[in-house]
Protein backbone atom coordinates (compact mmCIF):
# COMPACT_ATOMS: atom_id res chain seq x y z
CA UNK A 1 0.00 0.00 0.00
CA UNK A 2 1.25 3.41 -0.90
CA UNK A 3 0.22 6.57 0.68
CA UNK A 4 -0.72 9.80 -0.96
CA UNK A 5 0.31 12.87 1.69
CA UNK A 6 -2.49 15.84 1.31
CA UNK A 7 -2.09 19.27 2.81
CA UNK A 8 -6.15 20.03 3.54
CA UNK A 9 -8.88 17.85 4.80
CA UNK A 10 -9.91 16.11 1.82
CA UNK A 11 -9.24 15.51 -1.88
CA UNK A 12 -11.13 14.75 -4.77
CA UNK A 13 -10.83 11.28 -6.40
CA UNK A 14 -9.74 12.74 -10.04
CA UNK A 15 -7.36 15.10 -8.52
CA UNK A 16 -5.80 12.44 -6.46
CA UNK A 17 -5.57 10.11 -9.26
CA UNK A 18 -3.43 12.48 -11.10
CA UNK A 19 -1.15 13.88 -8.03
CA UNK A 20 -0.42 10.32 -7.58
CA UNK A 21 0.81 9.93 -11.15
CA UNK A 22 -1.78 7.59 -12.68
CA UNK A 23 -3.84 10.19 -15.05
CA UNK A 24 -2.09 12.41 -17.11
CA UNK A 25 -4.89 15.02 -17.09
CA UNK A 26 -8.71 15.35 -15.42
CA UNK A 27 -9.93 14.17 -18.46
CA UNK A 28 -7.96 10.72 -18.60
CA UNK A 29 -8.85 10.86 -14.47
CA UNK A 30 -12.72 10.91 -15.52
CA UNK A 31 -12.24 8.35 -18.19
CA UNK A 32 -11.27 6.17 -15.67
CA UNK A 33 -13.66 6.68 -13.27
CA UNK A 34 -16.21 6.31 -15.18
CA UNK A 35 -15.39 2.95 -16.97
CA UNK A 36 -15.13 1.55 -13.27
CA UNK A 37 -11.53 1.38 -13.27
CA UNK A 38 -11.19 2.28 -9.93
CA UNK A 39 -12.04 1.47 -6.46
CA UNK A 40 -12.52 3.49 -3.17
CA UNK A 41 -12.42 1.91 -0.07
CA UNK A 42 -12.74 -1.96 -1.84
CA UNK A 43 -15.98 -0.74 -3.91
CA UNK A 44 -16.07 0.76 -7.32
CA UNK A 45 -16.47 4.38 -7.58
CA UNK A 46 -17.98 6.30 -10.25
CA UNK A 47 -17.93 9.69 -9.12
CA UNK A 48 -14.97 12.24 -9.79
CA UNK A 49 -15.70 14.26 -7.05
CA UNK A 50 -15.81 11.77 -4.64
CA UNK A 51 -14.09 13.49 -1.46
CA UNK A 52 -11.05 11.63 -0.04
CA UNK A 53 -10.46 12.06 3.84
CA UNK A 54 -7.57 10.62 5.59
CA UNK A 55 -7.60 7.11 6.44
CA UNK A 56 -9.47 6.54 2.95
CA UNK A 57 -8.33 3.86 0.12
CA UNK A 58 -8.64 3.85 -3.66
CA UNK A 59 -6.99 1.58 -6.07
CA UNK A 60 -6.48 1.41 -9.38
CA UNK A 61 -4.14 -0.23 -11.90
CA UNK A 62 -3.26 -3.04 -8.79
CA UNK A 63 -2.23 -0.50 -6.66
CA UNK A 64 -3.38 0.75 -3.07
CA UNK A 65 -3.06 4.02 -2.22
CA UNK A 66 -3.74 5.34 1.53
CA UNK A 67 -4.84 8.83 2.29
CA UNK A 68 -2.57 10.62 5.02
CA UNK A 69 -2.71 13.87 6.12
Amino acid sequence: MEKLLIKDDFIKLGQALKLCGIAQSGIDAKIMILEGEVKYNGEVELQRGKKLYEGDTFEVEGRVFKIVK
